[in-house]
C-alpha cells in the first residue's frame, strides 16, 4: 500500500516536472530564434555599413588626390604655383 501512496504522490510531481521542462525548452527555442533573427539583421547592417565605408574611402581618396587639390585651389581660390625666384628656403 505504501508503494501505491508513493506513486500517487510521485506521479503528479514527475508529470508536472516534465511539463515545466517542456515549456522551458519551447521558451528557450523561441528566445534562440529571436536572437538569431536579431543577429541576421545586425549582419545585414554590418554588410551595408562595410559597403558604405568602401564607397566613402574611395570618395576620400578621390578628393585627396594632388591633381584635384591643385585644380580646386586654382579655380576656386585663385591660387597659383609660385615662381622659383619667389620661393625662399628657411633653414633652422
Amino acid at each position: 500500500m505504501s508503494e501505491r501512496r508513493i506513486l500517487a504522490v510521485l506521479l503528479p510531481v514527475l508529470w508536472f516536472a516534465v511539463l515545466i521542462s517542456a515549456t522551458s525548452v519551447v521558451y528557450e527555442r523561441y528566445q534562440a530564434r529571436l536572437l538569431f533573427t536579431r543577429l541576421e539583421a545586425l549582419n545585414a547592417r554590418r554588410d551595408a555599413l562595410d559597403t558604405e565605408l568602401g564607397r566613402l574611402e574611395l570618395e576620400e581618396s578621390t578628393w585627396s588626390s594632388n591633381a584635384l587639390v591643385e585644380r580646386m585651389a586654382g579655380s576656386k581660390l585663385h591660387m597659383v604655383m609660385p615662381q622659383p625666384a619667389d620661393v625662399r628656403i628657411v633653414r633652422p
